[in-house]
């Protein structure tokens, strides 16, 4: 390129050959590392965050093509000139047209000589702008007849800056090809001054850059894709997160249910959130003093993550209630939960168990879907209940649940959880290493005591999935 406001343009003195050719060899093994990782990237996953990752790349990779022909050009020197003309600066004679796959043919240059109106391409610059190469070349009047409307004002600024006010070209504009297609296109130039220190041509390099910038645009929408998914992803938490507090009991220590009668309940629960994700669960625990002075005790678990699970927990906790509150028989609140599930939009699965405790005969009335059975501890041992049938809820239609009495002891020890209370052990396996706590919880002092003693055991576990505890202690 000419220096800046020269009257003549100097011979060239290509750098040493073997430092760029140093540096092509660099920027080819890059190039193919890139390469080699950009298509282990297409076997992983569709999602935004990794068509993110394609795209950048693509872009590194386009990049890295620019880069190699820019040093190729720089190794092999500009283009032969002509002698100079009387008058102005001298015009470079178009070299022949590149071979197929030519590192050259997506540079191209030109000069418009101000005072001879002559105006000179090379051959790459008829291929970027489409034009025929047997066609003369436009000049700077015609060349906006080239480029779309909404750019040649921006091509109309640039050549008056560098005319008129001696300034550097540099900048894009977009034209259209005679196949209506559009290509982006990169000008850098600068005026070339006569002796006097008028102008007396324009030279400028022209680069195809459309493919440099629809791997930018495409990194660009990605990017602002997963950052939507993202900002999507932290709303939904929040909200399962504000929804599940909700409607989980808030406690922080014992809670005695009923509040009147000789007969109590001491009551601990505790929600162990998942290690793996982020996101909430449809693990519940429940408590809840009925008006007939019976108290209500569930655990559950709807199948997934989100707000739409975490919505769809709530409606069973308020279902469950409500029903409850009529005096439902546990056996009555399945069947009625498993109808109201499978009659959701969204179909889902859950589990449960639901319990009625009488405190003036001490009994536990229980039935379950699907769920593990509670755990009684009594005298520092402890055992599963023999569990009535059921299936999951939601699992199939008119299902009929079955229920059971038990007959509790005061100091005995009811614990209800979720599945994946102890990580990687699901069912029957769960429950065994819960009942292994039985003398752990033998010498508990409250339902709190026991419910620490289950975190502290298996709370700082990694765990795949959420999981609930609930700790009913017979006072008296």
């Amino acid at each position: 390129m000419p220096p800046h406001l020269s009257a003549d343009r100097p011979s060239a003195q290509p750098p040493g050959r073997g430092t760029v050719e140093a540096l092509i060899s660099q920027t080819r093994r890059l190039r193919g590392d890139v390469d080699a990782v950009r298509r282990d990237a297409q076997d992983e996953g569709s999602d935004a965050e990794g068509r993110w990752q394609r795209a950048l790349y693509d872009l590194a990779l386009h990049q890295l093509n620019d880069l190699d022909e820019h040093l190729a050009q720089l190794r092999d020197g500009p283009p032969p000139v002509s002698a100079e003309p009387a008058t102005g600066s001298p015009l470079p004679i178009a070299p022949p047209a590149p071979r197929s796959g030519s590192l050259l043919s997506r540079v191209g240059s030109a000069e418009w000589n101000l005072l001879t109106d002559e105006v000179s391409w090379s051959g790459e610059l008829y291929g970027i702008l489409g034009r025929d190469p047997a066609a003369a070349p436009l000049t700077l009047d015609e060349l906006p007849s080239l480029v779309l409307d909404e750019d040649r004002p921006r091509l109309t600024s640039m050549v008056t800056d560098c005319l008129v006010d001696g300034k550097r070209i540099d900048g894009e504009f977009r034209i259209v090809l005679p196949d209506g297609s559009a290509r982006t296109v990169h000008m850098m130039g600068e005026p070339v001054l006569d002796a006097g220190g008028s102008t007396a041509s324009m030279w400028a390099v022209l680069r195809d850059v459309s493919e440099l910038r629809r791997s930018q645009r495409t990194v660009s929408e990605t990017r602002d894709s997963l950052q939507r998914q993202r900002h999507i992803a932290q709303t939904e938490h929040r909200l399962a997160v504000e929804l599940q507090e909700a409607v989980l009991p808030p406690w922080r220590g014992s809670l005695r249910l009923p509040h009147q009668g000789p007969q109590t309940l001491d009551l601990a629960a505790h929600y162990l959130p998942s290690s793996s994700t982020t996101l909430i669960g449809g693990d519940w625990y429940d408590a809840l003093e009925l008006p007939d002075g019976q108290t209500l005790l569930s655990v559950g678990d709807l199948t997934g993550h989100g707000v739409t699970v975490t919505s769809g927990m709530a409606m069973l906790i308020g279902a469950l209630r409500g029903m409850a509150v009529t005096g439902s028989e546990p056996s009555h609140i399945m069947t009625w939960l498993n109808q109201l599930l499978d009659a959701t939009v969204q179909p889902a699965l859950g589990s449960a168990v639901c319990c009625r405790y009488r405190p003036d005969t001490r009994t536990l009335t229980w039935a379950q879907a699907g769920h593990p059975a509670p755990l009684l501890f009594r005298d520092g041992t402890g055992c599963a209940l023999t569990a009535p049938d059921g299936v999951l809820l939601g699992a199939t239609s008119g299902a009929a649940y079955g229920q059971a009495d038990v007959t509790l002891e005061q100091g005995d020890l009811l614990l209800l959880h979720t599945d994946g209370l102890v990580p990687r052990r699901g069912g029957a396996a769960c429950s065994r290493s819960l009942l292994g706590l039985a003398p752990r919880f033998d010498g508990a002092r409250t339902a709190q005591d026991c419910v620490r003693t289950v975190v502290e055991e298996f709370g700082e576990t990694e765990r795949e999935d959420d999981a609930c505890v609930l700790v009913a202690r017979v006072v008296s």
